[in-house]
């Protein structure tokens, strides 16, 4: 079986704002169902082990987009690639950790997290347009390296903590 590896860490999709309370169990039928498979993200007072809300207090909103660093991301059901599973990703950056920014007046933006394995002997790449965080073809770049669907993914709401 081939070493699963973290693609492109934060994959951020700006679908459209989302209108939304800031409670956890606010969240949209289908933004809950994104998340399977186990994935976590920990930020440093801040542990997303399932979809949810990044709420305002604690200044929770604030820090994940200025404070804070790269989290750290486990995966619990690595089978191979135990760096993972103890949250010591090893390998090949493709693009660096920019945290959440979402502009103030927008609402709630998703950012998601996805788990792929890759293919054996497959070299992962990014293309001169991919190497920015700006819009990309996050589809067309999952069938050129055939990776099928996430073995795990996982997303959180946030907005802007000034909002």
């Amino acid at each position: 079986m081939a070493l699963l590896s973290l693609l492109l860490g934060l994959f951020v999709f700006v679908l459209e704002p989302v209108e939304a309370e800031t409670t956890q169990s606010t969240l949209d039928p289908l933004d809950a169902s994104f998340c399977h498979g186990g994935l976590e993200v920990i930020y440093p007072e801040l542990d997303v082990d399932k979809c949810l809300m990044i709420p305002k207090n604690h200044k929770f909103r604030e820090k994940i987009s200025t404070v804070w660093k790269a989290p750290q991301i486990y995966f619990s059901g690595a089978e191979k690639g135990y760096s993972l599973e103890k949250g010591e990703m090893q390998g090949m950056t493709l693009t660096d950790y920019h945290p959440p920014t979402p502009p103030q007046k927008t609402g709630f933006h998703r950012y998601q997290f996805m788990l792929f394995e890759q293919p054996p002997h497959t070299k992962i790449s990014l293309t001169e347009e991919e190497s920015s965080r700006g819009k990309w073809d996050f589809q067309a770049f999952v069938e050129r390296f055939t990776l099928g669907e996430p073995v795990a993914a996982l997303q959180f709401l946030t907005q802007n903590y000034k909002d």
